[in-house]
């Protein structure tokens, strides 16, 4: 396998598992390591969250499940290219209102961090994780019997790296693709 060096060219230090974290579609379709699966759900369950309200909810669906091919089948057909292989596909679902039907407007902000704290616990581990917004939230909140106030937000891909060899062409170009962020002076206002 092909070892690409994917560390982020940051302009001030910062800590290596976070300019070493990349978001990778090459996976290695294998089974999960359930104790490195548990740290990370584990690091998502001690993020902050507003009022401590915890927001957030999972479909954790692994590989060679009903599950796993519901989210599949849900997911747009770009990602269905290449996100088959991972080892476990998560939906991320933000609860926007609590059973009483109280709204939560931090909701979507409070399951980012969840979803950040497990990548970042992902990543430290050996694991790779690849977030995706291109898949009907609607037919995953069908397949999995959500009520209206669980919304799903993204689908999470977790596993191994894979060898990006093995991915099409336009896949694997962008798996070596040069990484870029805009420069601070574009995302800081007002200073």
């Amino acid at each position: 396998m092909t070892i690409v060096d994917r560390t982020a060219p940051t302009d001030h230090a910062i800590l290596d598992v976070l300019q070493e974290r990349w978001s990778p579609r090459a996976y290695e379709p294998v089974v999960i390591d359930e104790a490195l699966l548990s740290k990370a759900l584990e690091a998502a369950r001690w993020s902050p969250s507003a009022y401590n309200a915890q927001p957030w909810r999972f479909v954790v669906a692994r590989r060679g499940t009903e599950a796993f091919d519901q989210v599949v089948a849900a997911l747009a057909e770009f990602n269905q290219l290449w996100a088959p292989n991972a080892s476990v596909l998560i939906v991320a679902i933000a609860e926007v209102a609590n059973e009483e039907g109280r709204a939560n407007p931090t909701a979507v902000y409070d399951l980012g961090q969840a979803v950040a704290h497990l990548t970042i616990q992902a990543h430290a581990d050996g694991l790779v994780v690849h977030q995706m917004s291109g898949f009907d939230a609607a037919a995953a909140a069908q397949s999995f019997g959500l009520e209206d106030r669980l919304q799903p937000v993204t689908v999470v891909a977790l596993g191994s790296l894979g060898d990006a060899a093995a991915l099409d062409a336009m896949l694997r170009e962008r798996e070596h693709a040069p990484r870029a962020r805009k420069p601070l002076s574009e995302i800081v206002l007002g200073s």
